[in-house]
């Protein structure tokens, strides 16, 4: 009526990007369902970082959706400079299309659009330009946006929900608030897929369970001595991956708790069953 969006009917759940919530219950905070494309905003104008590249990355892949590295605000450096922007992502996202524009300008919005399908939700930390790239693929200034910070080029956090909208072209978008922290929530899958360079280096280690450390016949480590692979791209495997198998120890001790609590709780309500039976005798 008026014009209004209807809720027509509730989906079943076939993805979800799930990020560490930030509560000590180890729950975890579902950010978009149903995703088909992650689009992880990063802006040209700002060092990318590596490590938050990769983690994005980790949480879009674990979904099950396609990650997409959109580089943004490319009006504002020289071509050399997003040119390298794009290589330091491209060397932080082996297989996954990278692709840059400016949403103000209009220039690369077309090839962005190209790599997009289906539901596309947008990932990124604040001032990365999401709302401003979102407008330029729905064609219009449905989003609200705003500056970054002069001191250091941080985003306000204007986006303060998560908004579904219809593209143009088919397909809809998701665009999320800013992500000051991006904690990982049993994300073994997304990761082996993040790093999948190093994991295909691990097959051809001497040992099974090798840990690239000081294992002779480690390929890993062989990789990283010859340079063809990065230290940084090792060092950051090993960051992530014990960070996801602390949080997946946190979750399993909650999931005792949780359990032990109901089997009391059924026992304390048996008990009492017992007695009040007792008395009706």
């Amino acid at each position: 009526p008026g014009g209004r969006p209807v809720l027509a009917a509730l989906l079943p759940r076939r993805t979800a990007i799930v990020r560490a919530g930030a509560a000590r219950d180890s729950r975890g905070l579902v950010l978009a369902a149903n995703v088909d494309t992650a689009a992880v905003a990063v802006s040209a104008a700002a060092r990318p970082s590596p490590g938050r590249l990769e983690r994005l990355l980790a949480l879009a892949y674990d979904s099950g959706a396609r990650p997409v590295v959109v580089l943004t605000k490319a009006d504002q450096v020289d071509p050399g400079d997003v040119a390298a922007a794009e290589a330091a992502a491209a060397a932080a996202a082996p297989g996954v299309d990278v692709v840059s524009c400016s949403a103000l300008t209009g220039d690369g919005v077309d090839v962005v659009r190209a790599v997009l399908a289906g539901t596309v939700v947008l990932l990124g930390p604040s001032g990365a330009g999401k709302s401003t790239l979102g407008n330029a693929l729905l064609g219009d200034a449905v989003l609200a946006t705003g500056a970054v910070r002069d001191g250091d080029g941080k985003g306000r956090h204007t986006t303060v929900r998560r908004e579904l909208l219809p593209l143009p072209g088919g397909g809809v978008l998701i665009d999320t608030p800013g992500l000051r922290g991006v904690g990982l929530q049993d994300a073994g899958e997304g990761l082996r897929r993040t790093f999948a360079d190093v994991e295909e280096l691990a097959e051809r280690c001497r040992f099974g369970d090798c840990a690239h450390d000081t294992e002779p016949g480690c390929a890993v480590l062989a990789a990283v001595e010859d340079g063809s692979l990065p230290r940084r791209r090792l060092d950051g495997y090993r960051k992530l991956m014990r960070e996801n198998d602390w949080a997946a120890a946190r979750s399993d001790a909650r999931l005792r708790a949780e359990r032990e609590g109901r089997r009391k709780a059924i026992s304390r309500w048996q008990r009492q069953m017992y007695k009040e039976r007792g008395r009706d005798r």
